[in-house]
């Protein structure tokens, strides 16, 4: 998988794909070649356009030659990221984001973050608002004053630059990813609880660099080391299955999903809307359009033949406004009456997995929705083949995301979790079970094979069936996939398999805790502190002190 690509190699494709971005910020303040590239008489240049008449509001938009920085980058650069997302998930895009990297400057002077995220709590609680927020603004932005002004967008994005620098050098980690970043929440919608081909985090033994993690070569050992700060629970980029399921409830989620589906069919329509044709977006001429700030005051729809005199300042706000309205309002009455639906039918499924299986819809029409216009300029100008092997490709590889994540849920993922760490302990065991799995290797099991497995086992000793339940609840405390306090019954199917009693559950725990004190911390939202825990010397069963359950954490 890509999250194994060495940190070394990543780090040389992090600076090729950083300076390029960098110099196409710069030719929006100076470029005096490219112009030459898209003018019509240049039969050698695939940029070259024809000045045919594109029609808006009924005139002719005048067109001449144009530097090519703004549609490089809307019509190339952005649908490309869209794809790698669903695709690959969130933890290719985040190793090569050029926008993380210069992010990171302040962690490459070693300062150190001057302020606590988590004392933050009003941003930790409510990101999903502020990011929501501001790709709403970055959209309207977009159409108003960027979209063909290099200037404007070379400010914007220099901005962008800053304010993610400043936000690292304050919070420090992946804050800026985590909770600010309007993009943050894109990467989260297109790679659901897995990207297509995303790495599983479970597979990794516990303690291991997964995914995306933030990670440093070690100047003694040249190994890769962790560099995380513990700048956000359930870290997306440390497990994003986890995340995704932690998320799933939390304020302002649902807009995001429902409110992004209306966000990307908003964004395309308003170009005919405001044209009165769709030759206007697809000719890609709003990409070099001249003097974009002029239509600022001058009216907004040109509908029917008719230009309704509502300002485009106002007329675009008010289309992305509606649209999110109508797509949140459709969105969760489809998810009340699929809910419905299954109860009526006597099916018994989680609110969750409904939950889940809404945003996993909306996710597959927002991939496809985008990709109907997202680079369309761009593609038109390809044979007619290559156009429909695309559309075929964004059809296929979206249906088959939907396909992989439609039957997933957080119950199967704590399960999977579970039988990742008892896979890694039959391995262990001095016992042959090839006979027992028809010359079939325990990573070819399902979860079910494996705990099946464990109940037609040779009767082991008590002291190797311990060990290994031993070492699978340290490692779901580890991994919290379990709180100390929910442990019991996350495990109750283990403790089956391995015959054992409840007793030993808790002389278990007891063990783990004696043996790892400093991994015993108090799970109390946005805070982190040492729990003091008591064991009750008759049956072993913890208690916390404090009213939060106690959660075992990784020290890092």
């Amino acid at each position: 998988m890509l999250n194994k690509i060495s940190e070394p190699k990543i780090h040389i494709v992090r600076w090729v794909i950083t300076i390029g971005w960098l110099l196409l910020i710069l030719s929006l303040f100076y470029d005096p070649i490219s112009h030459h590239w898209t003018h019509p008489d240049n039969l050698f240049s695939p940029f070259r356009d024809s000045l045919r008449c594109v029609l808006v509001q009924g005139k002719c938009l005048p067109e001449q030659p144009y530097p090519i920085g703004t549609r490089v980058f809307w019509g190339m650069v952005i649908p490309t990221a869209i794809a790698i997302l669903l695709v690959f998930g969130h933890e290719f895009w985040r190793r090569i984001c050029p926008l993380y990297f210069l992010s990171q400057i302040p962690r490459a002077l070693k300062l150190k973050p001057l302020l606590d995220i988590n004392q933050n709590s009003w941003l930790v609680t409510n990101h999903f608002y502020l990011q929501f927020s501001l790709l709403f603004v970055g959209l309207n932005a977009r159409i108003l004053f960027i979209n063909s002004a290099r200037i404007v967008l070379g400010i914007f994005l220099l901005t962008t630059i800053f304010s993610a620098i400043t936000t690292v050098f304050l919070y420090g980690g992946r804050s800026w990813c985590h909770y600010v970043c309007p993009f943050g929440i894109v990467q989260m919608i297109f790679t659901g609880p897995r990207g297509l081909l995303g790495s599983n985090a479970l597979a990794g033994n516990p303690g291991s660099i997964t995914q995306s993690m933030c990670r440093s070569v070690d100047e003694k050992t040249s190994q890769e080391v962790s560099a995380c700060i513990g700048c956000k629970s359930a870290c997306i980029d440390i497990d994003a299955e986890k995340s995704y399921w932690e998320n799933l409830r939390k304020p302002g989620r649902k807009l995001v999903q429902y409110g992004y589906l209306g966000l990307v069919i908003s964004y395309f329509v308003y170009y005919y809307l405001y044209a009165g044709n769709f030759d206007y977006y697809f000719s890609g001429a709003w990409t070099h359009e001249e003097n974009q700030l002029a239509t600022l005051w001058k009216p907004g729809f040109y509908i029917l033949g008719r230009a309704i005199d509502i300002p485009k300042i106002f007329a675009v706000p008010l289309t992305f406004i509606l649209s999110v309205t109508i797509t949140y309002c459709i969105c969760t009455k489809i998810e009340k009456y699929y809910r419905a639906s299954l109860k009526g039918k006597g099916k018994s499924i989680g609110s969750d997995v409904i939950l889940h299986r809404t945003f996993s819809m909306c996710t597959f029409l927002a991939f496809n929705c985008f990709f109907i216009y997202g680079g369309r300029p761009e593609l038109l100008r390809l044979p007619i083949v290559l156009q429909l092997s695309f559309n075929a490709a964004v059809v296929l590889v979206s249906a088959l995301w939907l396909l992989r994540n439609w039957n997933y849920s957080e119950k199967k993922y704590k399960k999977d979790s579970l039988a990742h760490s008892f896979r890694r302990q039959l391995e262990k065991l001095p016992v042959d079970l090839s006979s027992l799995l028809n010359q079939r290797s325990l990573d070819e099991l399902t979860s079910d094979e494996l705990f099946i497995l464990a109940s037609v086992i040779p009767k082991l000793r008590e002291k190797e069936r311990q060990q290994i339940y031993k070492s699978i609840f340290k490692d779901g405390l580890v991994n919290d996939t379990f709180t100390s306090a929910d442990s019991f019954a996350a495990l109750k199917q283990i403790r089956s398999s391995l015959d054992l009693k409840e007793e030993e559950h808790y002389t278990i725990l007891s063990q783990i805790i004696s043996e790892n004190p400093d991994l015993m911390l108090k799970h109390k939202p946005h805070n982190k502190s040492i729990a003091t825990t008591k064991i009750s010397p008759v049956n072993n069963h913890i208690s916390s002190e404090v009213d939060q359950p106690t959660l075992i954490r990784r020290k890092r």
